[in-house]
C-alpha cells in the first residue's frame, strides 16, 4: 500500500515539472516574439526616419516650434522671429529721461546655425537603439534649444556711459582745466550713477524675453577726494621746442613747460577750504620755436571743413559762441592725443563773459548760462568726421537742433557730457574755428598722408515722433483764449553712417550712431475765467472766444 502511494506522487510531480517546462518555452518563445518585433520594428522605425530630412516632432528653439521643418525652413523661422523679436530696440527710462538702445548698433550675433544642426542630429546618429530613445523621448516629452545671443559689450558700455551722462541729478566728477597761467579745479557734486552691471543684466533678460522697456538702476554716488598729486603728475611737462625733419616727414610738435608754481603741500593747504572751485597758479616755461612758428610748413593742407549756421540777430548766443570759439581755435592736437572740448573751453560762468540763451532743460525750452555753445560742439565733430578721425566720446542732444541734421550733433555739458576725439592721423592737426555774420565755421589742417579717404556722411531717419499737445488752465486768460508758450517739435530716430571712399568706390561702411530724439511737447495756456456776455458785446465776445495768441 505504501509503494503504490508513493508511484501516484512520482507521476504527479513528473506531470507538474512537465507543465512548468511547457510554461517556461512558452514564456520563452513570447518574450522572444515581442524582442524580435521590437527589433524588427526599431529598424523600420530608423530606416524610416533615416530617409525624413526634417526635425522630428517635438523641437522647439526658445519658443518656435520648429518640428517637421527642413533646415531651410527653420532657419527662415528662426531669423523671423530674431528679427522681429530679438532686435527691436529697447528703451531705458528713468524719471522723465527716456533713451533707445538700438540691437543692430550693439553688433547682436547669435547660434541660430548651431541650433538648427543640433535640432537634426536628434536620432540620426549610428546607434539604432540610442536613436529610436531620443526620437521617442522627444516626441512625448518635447525638446528645448536656448538660442544664445551675444553682443558688441565695447558699445553697450559706451552707451550707458553716455546715458549716465544725462540723467536727472547725475553725479558731477570732479574736473580741471588750465586757464592763462592758473589751473582750475572744480569739485564735482554728489548724484545718482547708474548700476552699470545690474542694467547690463537687464538687458540681458530683456533681449531673452522680448521686453521693450527697462527702468534704469541707479544708486548715490559720492565724488572722490581730489588728487593734487595725481593733476599735478597728468599736468607736468618739460619745455620743447617744434620741429620738422625730413624723409620721412615727421612732425616734432613744441611742449610749454607746465609746473605748479607753488609746492604740493602749499597746493594741499588751498584745497581743505571748502569751496566749489580751487585756483592753482602754475608757472609756464613757453618753447622758443612753437608749430606755430613753423607755419604752412606744419600744417600745408585743408584737411576738412564744416560751417553751420545762426541766429546772429540773437546778441546773447552770437556771444556765447564767439567765447567758445576763442577757446578753440588754434588748439592743436598731437598724434594719438585726445581732444576734450570741456577741457579746452573750460566751464561756461557769467565771470568768463557767457550769457543766458535758450537750452533745454527737462524737456522745455529755458534760459541757461552758455547757451548755444552746443553748436560749436556739433560743427566740430562734423568736421572732425571728414578729417576721418576717431570719435572717443559724443552724445546725441535729446531734441533736435536746428543747425544741424539728425544724427550729425554733439551735445555738451559741464561736468557730465564731453565731446571727444583722437587724432588718429601720423601728424598733428590745428583747429581753427570762427564764428562770424551768422556763420560757424571750423577748420581742421594737417600734412595729408599717402593714403587719404573721400568721407561721405549719410543719415537716414528710421521714424519720426509726432510731438504732444499739453494745455495748462490759466484762470487769468478769459474763457477761450489761448497762448501758446511753447512750440512743439516732432521728435526722431535715425542712423547715421560713415562712408569711407577712394577714386569713388566705396571702401568701407560703418555705423556711426543710432540716435533716438524725444518730441517737444507744445504747450499752450488755456484760459478759464468766464466771460460775461452782454447785448452790447455779444459781437466782440464771441470773436474773443477764439482768439489765439502765439508767443515764442
Amino acid at each position: 500500500m505504501r509503494r503504490r502511494g508513493n508511484k501516484r506522487n512520482i507521476n504527479k510531480s513528473n506531470k507538474l515539472n512537465s507543465l512548468k517546462n511547457l510554461n517556461n518555452k512558452i514564456t520563452i518563445i513570447t518574450i522572444s516574439s515581442i524582442f524580435l518585433a521590437l527589433i524588427i520594428f526599431s529598424v523600420i522605425f530608423s530606416l524610416i526616419n533615416m530617409g525624413n530630412e526634417k526635425i522630428i516632432n517635438g523641437v522647439k528653439a526658445e519658443k518656435n516650434d520648429i518640428s517637421n521643418m527642413t533646415r531651410i525652413e527653420a532657419k527662415e523661422k528662426l531669423e523671423e522671429w530674431y528679427n522681429d523679436v530679438v532686435k527691436q530696440d529697447i528703451t531705458l527710462y528713468y524719471e522723465d529721461l527716456e533713451e533707445t538702445i538700438n540691437m543692430e548698433e550693439l553688433e547682436l550675433k547669435t547660434n541660430i546655425d548651431n541650433v538648427i544642426e543640433q535640432a537634426l542630429k536628434i536620432g540620426r546618429s549610428s546607434n539604432i537603439v540610442k536613436d529610436n530613445y531620443d526620437i521617442l523621448f522627444t516626441m512625448l516629452f518635447g525638446k528645448k534649444f536656448n538660442i544664445a545671443i551675444t553682443y558688441n559689450e565695447e558699445k553697450l558700455d559706451k552707451k550707458i556711459e553716455e546715458i549716465n551722462g544725462k540723467l536727472p541729478g547725475a553725479v558731477v566728477e570732479t574736473s580741471y582745466y588750465i586757464e592763462n597761467e592758473e589751473l582750475i579745479i572744480k569739485k564735482g557734486t554728489d548724484g545718482v550713477t547708474i548700476e552699470k552691471e545690474k542694467l547690463k543684466e537687464l538687458i540681458n533678460k530683456a533681449i531673452k524675453n522680448s521686453e521693450k522697456e527697462v527702468q534704469i538702476p541707479v544708486k548715490q554716488t559720492q565724488i572722490e577726494e581730489i588728487d593734487i598729486e595725481k593733476i599735478h603728475n597728468e599736468i607736468y611737462k618739460e619745455a620743447q621746442d617744434a620741429y620738422i625733419t625730413q624723409e620721412p616727414t615727421e612732425v616734432h610738435a613744441h611742449i610749454n613747460g607746465v609746473d605748479f608754481a607753488i609746492t604740493i603741500d602749499e597746493a594741499k593747504n588751498i584745497l581743505k577750504e571748502e569751496k566749489e572751485e580751487y585756483v592753482i597758479p602754475l608757472k609756464i616755461t613757453p618753447a622758443n620755436k612753437t608749430l606755430e612758428d613753423l607755419g604752412k610748413e606744419a600744417f600745408p593742407n585743408k584737411l576738412a571743413e564744416f560751417t553751420t549756421r545762426y541766429d546772429a540777430s540773437n546778441k546773447n548766443r552770437s556771444i556765447n559762441l564767439g567765447l567758445a570759439s576763442d577757446k578753440v581755435n588754434g588748439t592743436i592736437v598731437l598724434p594719438g592725443e585726445t581732444f576734450s572740448y570741456n577741457k579746452i573751453v573750460g566751464e561756461r560762468t557769467i565771470a568768463k563773459g557767457y550769457k543766458e540763451a535758450a537750452v533745454y532743460s527737462g524737456g522745455k525750452v529755458v534760459q541757461g548760462i552758455g547757451g548755444g555753445i552746443c553748436q560749436l560742439s556739433s560743427t566740430l565733430y562734423n568736421a572732425v568726421l571728414y578729417a576721418n578721425l576717431e570719435i572717443t566720446s559724443r552724445t546725441n542732444h535729446r531734441f533736435l537742433t536746428s543747425y544741424v541734421q539728425e544724427g550729425r550733433d554733439a551735445t555738451v555739458s559741464w561736468g557730465t557730457i564731453d565731446f571727444c576725439f583722437k587724432n588718429t592721423r601720423k601728424y598733428p592737426i590745428k583747429i581753427q574755428s570762427s564764428v562770424q555774420n551768422g556763420i560757424v565755421r571750423i577748420g581742421i589742417y594737417g600734412i595729408e598722408e599717402e593714403n587719404e579717404y573721400e568721407v561721405e556722411i549719410q543719415t537716414t531717419v528710421l521714424e519720426t515722433i509726432p510731438y504732444k499737445i499739453n494745455y495748462i488752465d490759466d484762470k487769468t486768460l478769459d474763457e477761450g483764449t489761448e497762448i501758446i508758450e511753447q512750440y512743439g517739435s516732432n521728435g526722431a530716430k535715425s542712423e547715421t553712417y560713415n562712408i569711407l571712399k577712394q577714386n569713388g568706390a566705396i571702401i568701407s561702411k560703418t555705423l556711426l550712431s543710432t540716435d533716438t530724439y524725444s518730441s517737444l511737447e507744445r504747450l499752450i495756456r488755456r484760459g478759464t475765467k468766464k466771460v460775461v456776455k452782454t447785448n452790447v458785446d455779444t459781437q466782440e465776445t464771441s470773436a474773443q472766444v477764439t482768439n489765439i495768441i502765439e508767443t515764442e
